[in-house]
């Protein structure tokens, strides 16, 4: 009898592993992971949020890992509830269920959710992707936009990519809901593409969220061609003079007026608007160093930790690896392309207008992926004039992006969701 106890169960733990159930959709998601792994620790392309993303990617599509499994509630009938927040006068929610006078159903945990879909109700309920935003406004610098406002001009040419491919994305049959998250990816913002996402297709959330940070890392990759394509050659060697000297008063002024603004004219943009103010507040007011230190360091880490298993969690093979994942990685290529494009042809308007002020390579900062796309204005500079340093004067409508991204974000949020 021991034995054959022992035989069943070491039967039991045989059918229980992941090796018997595993799938084609499972295998390749799993070399998708490995493949997100290689990015992030050889390539360093953005592994602060690929590298998590890749580790919850690789983590749900394990065969019956209970890591997103939805918390499970078996009812039962009582006459002394613990907790009295079911109302269910009708009995309409268990209409098998017998109920005596006096008697309520009550439901009991039958078995616990799965880490990462608790984690996952950060990214639902909008929280993770406005304190990532708290922590981006604590560590960026809006000065170089004060002393040259003009550049805002670029930050918001960048995101007519969003536009386009919005309109590209009903044209394929997507909704408005789902053309918006995919739009978005334009931005080159991963926190505002989850946010929307979230809130309009999250069934959308894992090839977008993939696709965004994807393109961010690769825009020292994808954005020169561009911008040698659509710039002058020779303009391209302006040496931009020294931008003046931004007030302490003017840095702390900038952040409540941007907020007082932006939320009166799109108070759907008041999550992603309002926290990027108020991390820039705590950095320029002088007087909360330890909130500061803490936004800018202790807890953007955490949150971004989190904010990475959770998406790379929700990537399981059947919601991945479908076409719906190459028309959005397609599409999300188009808006990253177009926005580039957008911004360095206004660069090289605005430098033909002010008498060759401006060199035209810094409006193709005007994606939101800081500070990565003006270090890429700054190394094309450099090759085209040695004596360039534009990483200053590209901060402007980089840091503009930013601020155009959670715009769009809002535009969209307020005409679609």
């Amino acid at each position: 009898m021991v034995d054959f106890s022992l035989a069943e169960a070491f039967g039991d733990l045989v059918n229980s592993t992941g090796f018997l159930r595993l799938d084609v959709g499972s295998v390749i998601m799993i070399l998708v992971s490995f493949v997100l792994f290689y990015l992030a620790i050889k390539k360093q392309y953005e592994p602060l949020l690929l590298l998590p993303i890749a580790f919850g990617m690789l983590l749900t599509n394990f065969p019956g890992a209970p890591v997103m499994n939805p918390p499970e509630y078996v009812p039962y009938i009582t006459s002394s509830p613990e907790y009295d927040i079911i109302k269910d006068p009708n009995n309409l929610l268990f209409p098998g269920l017998q109920l005596a006078p006096g008697e309520v159903v009550q439901l009991s945990l039958d078995a616990p959710g799965g880490l990462l879909w608790y984690l996952y109700r950060g990214i639902k309920f909008g929280i993770f992707p406005p304190l990532i935003f708290l922590g981006v406004g604590a560590m960026t610098d809006f000065g170089p936009l004060i002393a040259n406002p003009k550049t805002l001009l670029l930050g918001a040419a960048a995101q007519f990519g969003i536009f386009f491919s919005f309109i590209a994305a009903l044209v394929f049959g997507f909704t408005a809901q789902e053309a918006s998250s995919i739009a978005i990816i334009g931005g080159a913002d991963g926190p505002t593409a989850i946010y929307v996402t979230s809130q309009m297709a999250p069934h959308l959330l894992g090839p977008i969220a993939v696709a965004a940070y994807s393109y961010m890392a690769l825009v020292p990759i994808i954005q020169p061609p561009i911008m040698k394509a659509l710039t002058n050659s020779e303009d391209s060697k302006i040496v931009m003079k020294q931008l003046r000297v931004v007030s302490k008063l003017e840095k702390i002024v900038f952040p409540v007026a941007v907020t007082t603004i932006g939320v009166l004219v799109l108070p759907d943009a008041a999550p992603l608007i309002g926290m990027l103010m108020l991390g820039n507040l705590f950095r320029e007011s002088g007087v909360v160093e330890r909130l500061n230190e803490t936004a800018q360091n202790a807890l953007i880490n955490i949150v971004t930790i989190f904010l990475g298993l959770a998406v790379g969690g929700t990537a399981s093979a059947d919601s991945f690896l479908n076409i719906e994942t190459l028309m959005i990685i397609a599409l999300g290529l188009a808006a990253f392309a177009v926005g580039t494009a957008a911004g360095a042809i206004m660069g090289q308007l605005m430098c033909n207008l002010t008498g060759k002020q401006v060199n035209p390579l810094i409006g193709s900062a005007g994606v939101s992926a800081v500070p990565m796309a003006a270090r890429v204005s700054q190394t094309v500079g450099a090759k085209a004039n040695p004596r360039n340093f534009l990483l200053m004067h590209a901060m402007g409508p980089n840091v503009a992006g930013v601020i155009g991204s959670a715009v769009a974000a809002g535009v969209l949020l307020a005409m679609f969701n």
